[in-house]
């Protein structure tokens, strides 16, 4: 078409345009005009130079644009502020080289900038969009900004069933992809609400992702797909609510993976996927419980803030790495998590507790959570190994509770000072045996090594002399409980 066959409403756009004003067509009265064609805009971001000393923009508001903004491969030198407008295509930016584009407060069926490159930032804050956002390989030196904006149809993400597929696909395409796209500062999305999936495979955010009170929902599915990302400092999710899986495996985050009271829920699957994540710290502080499994296999974490209420029935933790637990409670409340282990009896998690109560020279936690080990293993073996095992725990709690040695050896002492003491046994030898001893007789039988030489010159009789085989019994089990304990303190030191 000719730029000079204009319409009244495009005529002031073309007049506006290379003084890089702006055109308001809210104030007009009702009825007016307000219609341009995507025709006329691509004519003007491509052929209009800018007024002597001025600097050209495209700036509108509350216009409603028909036909396609067809950008594709093209550069533009000017920037783009389209607030409040209403499109009827979507428009496509594919490989465009671009300064700034802005968006906001407005609806569009669908945006495709797919391999763009936005020399400024990239602002769809507040917009109705209901068809896909494609943003895949772009790259955006400043930020891209999506708060409070409202992604996909409704109707179209549905309620689910099943698990949708490793991507989702089985709900249809990505209501936003920003797979392999590079951002030179954020990720600002803030109150945003998507119905259907967020893909961010691979990319790389040198800032922040902030995606605090957002709602994302894909039930069955996987609502939030970020395996590999890269985050330079915090992605935060405060407050965010997911339906459908959230998977951030193999991503990398410099600082925070903020889920402070976020309600995740994906049943019957993964609610959160991160393993093999790499972040500085994980935060489900005062999070709800979470309604699906969480997996955090061989992923590594400086700090884990996770209540122990906000763990799921079913853990996947094998493999997972941290330096410290906050806040800092009784094992007696962290170890019933280690054992809905998905995996079952997990000797790797019960190590990892164990080595971050240490860290804080909580020893006696450290000896619980080590002894809890040992029980859980304990049945994973044949029935004689767990019968020996019951023995050494009845005895010195598998050397974590030497003093019960010593309560044992004490009762048996007691019971048999007093029984000998009341009917003693007769001498082997008369004449040649020692005075005897009630006390240090009960310790010639009852310790292995130590000879008093009581036990070799008196032979007891009946029921006594079923006593001392008893004797001589618990105390070969208690003196091998207690060297198997030790044994094994040292070896762990």
């Amino acid at each position: 078409m000719e730029i000079a066959d204009l319409t009244p409403a495009e005529r002031r756009v073309r007049l506006a345009f290379p003084r890089g004003e702006g055109v308001d067509f809210r104030q007009d009265p009702e009825g007016g005009d307000r219609t341009i064609r995507a025709e006329v805009l691509r004519a003007l971001l491509l052929g209009v130079a800018p007024a002597d000393g001025e600097i050209a923009g495209l700036k509108v508001w509350g216009a409603r644009i028909t036909g396609e903004l067809d950008l594709m491969y093209a550069t533009v030198e000017h920037p783009v502020r389209l607030r409040e407008c209403h499109f009827e295509q979507a428009p496509n930016l594919y490989g465009a080289q671009l300064r700034q584009v802005v968006l906001q407060d407005s609806e569009l069926p669908g945006l495709n900038a797919g391999s763009a490159r936005f020399e400024g930032v990239l602002r769809l804050t507040c917009s109705r969009i209901t068809g896909p956002v494609r943003l895949a390989g772009s790259r955006i030196a400043g930020a891209f900004f999506a708060n409070g904006t409202e992604l996909g149809d409704p109707a179209l993400a549905g309620d689910g069933a099943g698990d949708g597929g490793a991507d989702g696909s089985a709900h249809g395409e990505p209501v936003l992809q920003l797979n392999h796209a590079d951002i030179g500062t954020d990720v600002w999305a803030p109150d945003l609400v998507a119905h259907g999936q967020v893909r961010m495979n691979g990319a790389t955010v040198a800032g922040e992702v902030n995606l605090d009170h957002a709602r994302l929902s894909l039930p069955g599915g996987t609502a939030l797909h970020a395996e590999t990302l890269t985050v330079g400092t915090d992605l935060r999710a405060y407050r965010l609510c997911a339906r459908g899986r959230v998977n951030l495996r193999g991503a990398r985050i410099g600082g925070q993976l903020n889920l402070s009271r976020a309600t995740l829920s994906n049943p019957g699957g993964d609610a959160l996927r991160a393993s093999s994540c790499v972040a500085g710290e994980l935060w489900l502080r005062e999070a709800e419980p979470v309604e699906g499994a969480v997996n955090l296999r061989r992923a590594q974490f400086d700090v884990l803030h996770v209540p122990p209420g906000a763990w799921p029935r079913t853990v996947k933790l094998d493999g997972l790495t941290y330096r410290s637990l906050v806040p800092h409670l009784p094992a007696a409340e962290r170890l019933p998590v280690l054992g809905r282990d998905d995996a079952g009896y997990v000797p790797h998690s019960y190590e990892q507790l164990a080595g971050a109560y240490r860290a804080i020279g909580d020893e006696a936690a450290a000896r619980t959570v080590q002894l809890e080990k040992l029980r859980r293993h304990r049945g994973t073996l044949p029935w004689y190994a767990r019968a020996w095992g019951y023995l050494q725990d009845a005895a010195v709690g598998y050397g974590f509770r030497p003093m019960r040695a010593t309560g044992w050896l004490s009762a048996l002492l007691l019971t048999g000072t007093v029984a000998f003491a009341l009917e003693r046994p007769q001498p082997l030898k008369a004449g040649e045996a020692p005075d005897f001893n009630p006390v240090f007789y009960t310790l010639d039988l009852l310790l292995p090594i130590i000879d008093f030489g009581q036990e070799r010159a008196f032979a007891p009789e009946g029921a006594q002399q079923w006593l001392s085989y008893l004797l001589v019994v618990m105390g070969w089990i208690l003196a091998t409980t207690v060297v198997a304990g030790i044994s094994r303190s040292l070896s762990r030191q």
